[in-house]
């Protein structure tokens, strides 16, 4: 595995790749940013993902074209496969969310599954809400998952606006 660190808009980002797929985008918390090492070598893979992620942060690039690969179970590659169908600029409900996988009745599931997630911003957890359309539920920190709605909206859209 090879790690590098990239100092985003919204925070240091802990990326992981291996040969072959991208295994964590994670938000650093404060105990992390004081053991930031990055590898001495990027590796295409890696410079890739970084490229990519600071096109997404610059409001050039709106999908990603990175082999991604978490251990999960069938359910769970489901519901990280169905974040990656929703488009940019946009959100869904959690119970959207189920009901896209076919049971409204697992939202819970879903909901969970999508906290799991280890690869922020490619596999865009931050684009389910509430039903109410309010901000519920993500691992960075509520205040990201707003900075990154506003800026996919900002992007997408040409205006300033939450939802």
């Amino acid at each position: 595995m090879h790690t590098a660190y990239y100092h985003s808009p919204i925070g240091i980002l802990r990326v992981t790749v291996t040969d072959s797929y991208v295994q964590e985008v994670h938000f650093c918390n404060d105990d992390e940013k004081e053991n930031v090492v990055a590898d001495a070598a990027l590796t295409p893979l890696l410079q890739q993902c970084l490229d990519e992620l600071i096109e997404y942060f610059q409001g050039v690039r709106k999908q990603f074209d990175l082999p991604v690969h978490q251990e999960g179970t069938s359910f769970q590659q489901s519901v990280w496969s169905e974040l990656t169908a929703i488009p940019y600029g946009r959100t869904i409900s959690y119970l959207e969310l189920s009901r896209r996988l076919g049971d409204p009745k697992a939202i819970r599931a879903a909901a969970s599954t999508n906290g799991k997630n280890q690869v922020a911003i490619i596999v865009p957890c931050h684009r389910v809400i509430g039903s109410n359309r309010e901000l519920i539920g993500y691992a960075g920190g509520l205040w990201r998952k707003r900075w990154l709605l506003e800026h996919e909206k900002k992007v997408h859209y040409g205006v300033q606006t939450l939802f």
